[in-house]
């Protein structure tokens, strides 16, 4: 029976409300490889790349929208970290839906390995000439190799979704362009207009936000 609370709209105002923003942090998580969809859109002018970005978030936002609240409404505060886990194993459409997860993930997977892959080798300072392919190679068993180690030990896909989320998502979405925003409009100097210095301040109001999500998502994902 499904498990629906009797807190109502009181319980957006609970702490535990950051854990479903830290959560929805990591649905819109494809900033490292924006760049390389950027360079590979034809004719790829700042109009037709907006109109690509906000297309494909919108149907993701549905998308998750929709899922999220049937999963809700049929089993409340029972959801499962992974919401498959909560239909029974004899139905033949769950079983058919847990198959097209497991092609999403190995067909989705290579995008945001190869973006970490590429990041950190960015963080390590390689040269693109020494990067040959004796190297990356090794790099991707090191990487994959710990990554799975870790997938073996934390089951819980709603922690690491939460987790994530309160790290990595809201370094993505609030804090790192905010900084980027500050770096590039220093480096203007006296061409900067004072609308782009006045934004600045914005920007960096929203990373102090993101870090304030963080912090308290991550603190309430290992509560």
């Amino acid at each position: 029976k499904p498990a629906l609370g009797d807190k109502g709209a009181s319980a957006v105002f609970s702490s535990n409300a950051f854990i479903l923003i830290c959560m929805l942090s990591t649905a819109y998580m494809a900033h490292f490889n924006a760049p390389k969809f950027y360079l590979e859109l034809q004719d790829n002018t700042i109009e037709r790349w907006n109109t690509v970005v906000g297309t494909s978030y919108g149907i993701s936002i549905l998308f998750f929208i929709g899922i999220a609240v049937m999963g809700f409404s049929t089993f409340g505060g029972n959801c499962n970290g992974f919401i498959l886990n909560n239909y029974s194993t004899k139905d033949a459409l769950m079983g058919f839906s847990r198959v097209a997860v497991a092609f999403a993930l190995v067909f989705t997977y290579p995008l945001a390995f190869v973006g970490c892959r590429d990041g950190l080798l960015e963080m390590m300072q390689v040269p693109k000439e020494e990067r040959t392919d004796a190297k990356i190679n090794n790099l991707t068993f090191v990487i994959l190799g710990v990554v799975t180690a870790v997938a073996l030990k934390v089951t819980d896909l709603s922690f690491i979704m939460a987790f994530g989320g309160a790290t990595l998502g809201n370094a993505l979405i609030y804090v790192y362009p905010a900084i980027m925003f500050r770096s590039a409009v220093k480096s203007m100097g006296d061409a900067a207009t004072r609308a782009q210095k006045m934004e600045v301040h914005l920007a960096m109001l929203f990373a102090a936000i993101g870090i304030g999500f963080g912090v308290v998502g991550t603190k309430q994902a290992f509560s």
